[in-house]
C-alpha cells in the first residue's frame, strides 16, 4: 500500500439550493518522500481537499489511507496520535499567525499545546534549531509578524509545521502571497527540508511554473473533480485534457521571440451545487460532443501512469479532438 491512498473521497456541503460538491470522488495515491502537485482556477477544491486530508473538514464519503490506517471514519480522540504526523503550512502567512505572539512563542506553541517539550531549557533550544532550519535568524526571536516581511512570516509557518516532526505536509497555496525572489527561497527551502527529513507534501498551487518546479506528479482539478494526473515531466510534454491544455497555455514564456497564444476558454463555469451527470467541463470545452453532455467521464489510466477523465482521449492516449 502506498504512504498516502485517497479513495473515493467526497466532502459535499449543504446550502440553501442544495449539496455543493467540493470535492467529488477523487482518488488519488502518494508515496513517501515524494510531492504530489495539485493545481486548477480558484474554486475547483484544492484547498478543500487538503483541510479533508488534515480533517479540518470531515469527509462525506470515501476513504484516506495513512501509512496504512484509514483516518476517515476516526473521532478526534482517535486521531490525535495522528495530528502530529499530519502537518499544514497555509497559505497567508500573516492570518495564520497570532499578531500578539512573538516569533520565539509562535515556534514554540505547538510543542506547548502538544506536551511534547516541558522544559524551559529544552524548549529554549529547540526553538532556536527550527529557526535554524527554516533560515530564520534567531535575533528575530523576540520579533512580532507585523515587523518582519512575508518571506520571514512563512518561514515562522514551516517551522510551526515542523515542530512536530510530521511526515506528510499539506502545502496550501505557501509561496502565492510572496513576492517572486521570495517565491523561489520558500521553494528551495521546502525541497531542502524535504531531503533532509524525508517529507511527503501535497502541494496545492494554481501557478503552474511552480508545480513544475517542484512537484514530482501533478493533479488537475476541475469543479472538485481530479481530471488529469500524471508525472510532472509527463503533463507539460503530452497534455491530454483540454483544461489542462489550457491551464498550461496561459505560462507566461521568458523569451521575447517566442510566442505562445493562450486558450481562452468561453462559456458559463457548471454549477458544483447538485452538478448534472455529464463532464464538469463541457459548457466551456471547445470540443464537447453529445457523449459529453450525457455521460460523466471517470478517471482511467490511459498510458502507464498516466490519468484523465476524458470521453475526447481514447483507451491508448490518443487525442480524438482535433487542436
Amino acid at each position: 500500500m502506498a504512504f498516502l491512498e485517497i479513495n473515493n473521497l467526497k466532502k459535499y456541503f449543504h446550502t440553501p439550493k442544495g449539496m455543493l460538491h467540493a470535492v467529488d470522488d477523487v482518488t488519488l495515491t502518494m508515496e513517501k518522500g515524494t510531492t504530489l502537485g495539485v493545481v486548477g482556477e480558484s474554486g475547483c477544491g484544492k484547498s478543500t481537499l487538503g483541510k479533508t486530508l488534515m480533517k479540518l473538514h470531515e469527509a462525506t464519503a470515501g476513504e484516506v489511507w495513512f501509512d496504512g490506517v484509514n483516518i476517515v471514519p476516526m473521532t478526534v480522540k482517535e486521531f490525535a496520535p495522528y495530528r502530529d504526523k499530519i502537518q499544514m503550512i497555509f497559505q497567508d502567512p500573516y492570518g495564520s499567525l497570532d499578531p500578539r505572539m512573538s516569533v520565539g512563542n509562535l515556534i514554540a506553541e505547538p510543542l506547548k499545546v502538544n506536551r511534547k517539550i516541558k522544559d524551559k531549557k529544552l524548549l529554549h533550544i529547540k526553538v532556536e534549531e527550527l529557526m535554524d532550519a527554516v533560515g530564520l535568524a534567531r535575533r528575530l526571536r523576540n520579533s512580532y509578524p507585523h515587523e518582519l516581511d512575508g518571506g520571514r512570516r512563512q518561514r515562522i509557518g514551516v517551522a510551526r509545521a515542523l515542530s512536530l516532526d510530521p511526515e506528510f505536509i499539506v502545502c496550501d497555496e505557501p509561496v502565492s502571497a510572496l513576492d517572486v525572489s521570495i517565491q523561489a527561497q520558500i521553494l528551495n527551502l521546502l525541497q531542502d527540508l524535504q531531503e533532509e527529513r524525508n517529507l511527503t507534501y501535497l502541494f496545492i498551487t494554481h501557478d503552474m511554473s511552480v508545480v513544475k518546479h517542484i512537484a514530482d506528479e501533478i493533479a488537475v482539478m476541475y469543479l472538485g473533480q481530479v481530471v488529469e494526473k500524471c508525472a510532472s515531466d509527463e503533463l507539460f510534454k503530452n497534455t491530454l485534457h483540454p483544461y489542462s491544455r489550457a491551464l498550461l497555455s496561459a505560462i507566461p514564456i521568458p523569451n521575447i521571440h517566442v510566442e505562445r497564444k493562450p486558450i481562452l476558454l468561453t462559456g458559463e463555469l457548471s454549477s458544483p451545487i447538485n452538478p448534472k451527470p455529464c463532464c464538469r467541463f463541457v459548457a466551456r470545452c471547445p470540443y464537447a460532443t453529445d457523449k459529453c453532455h450525457q455521460t460523466e467521464p471517470k478517471l482511467r489510466e490511459v498510458l502507464p501512469g498516466h490519468f484523465v477523465a476524458c470521453h475526447l482521449v481514447d483507451a491508448a492516449g490518443a487525442k480524438i479532438y482535433k487542436e
